[in-house]
């Protein structure tokens, strides 16, 4: 048990150190490994769906090694009450994911987050195409969607999964290209 622990608090060091989570942590945007790519996740609240695919990304990434982070947020974060959702949290406890793969709080999109990420994957077309196209017009075309639904549409038990096979179906694509 002491060795998997110790697997575990090294993984996250390791994890923490690539990510820059110390300046993240106050604030500022984490300093990345040089050639490191982000993935940008988009959600509504940044508070369920974009925060479990960011967490559950980062988490197999550094396992793959993969020189990929990802981060997440939100076009309305106004319209979530707290900074992470109970299903999310459990969801990721359930597979083993520490919380600090994933932001500690919500965090609400700007334009700088489109420049920083290679990768931009919103959750749900029909939810989240309006709030691009209105707020950020000239990154639209660059937003890739997928259509994962929403707690009042399906519940966790549905939709993480289906995000979970997102997720991964995206890592082996860029794990794909990395070897090419």
């Amino acid at each position: 048990m002491e060795a998997l622990i110790q697997a575990f608090q090294n993984l996250r060091q390791r994890w923490r150190s690539m990510r820059g989570i110390e300046s993240a942590e106050n604030g500022s945007a984490p300093e990345l490994l040089e050639g490191t790519k982000e993935v940008l996740f988009i959600c509504t609240g940044n508070y369920y769906r974009s925060r479990f695919a960011e967490a559950l990304f980062n988490h197999n990434a550094i396992e793959a090694e993969l020189p990929w982070r990802a981060f997440s947020r939100g076009v309305a974060v106004h319209l979530a009450q707290a900074d992470l959702s109970p299903h999310t949290r459990e969801a990721l406890g359930a597979r083993g994911i520490d919380l600090h793969m994933t932001a500690p709080t919500r965090i609400a999109l700007s334009e700088e987050d489109f420049r920083r990420a290679a990768k931009s994957i919103a959750l749900k077309r029909t939810e989240h195409e309006r709030y691009i196209a209105k707020q950020f017009p000239e990154w639209n075309d660059s937003v890739e969607y997928w259509q994962i639904d929403d707690i009042d549409v399906a519940p966790p038990d549905e939709a993480l999964p289906q995000l979970e096979q997102a997720v991964l179906r995206l890592l082996r694509e860029l794990q794909r290209e990395g070897m090419q």
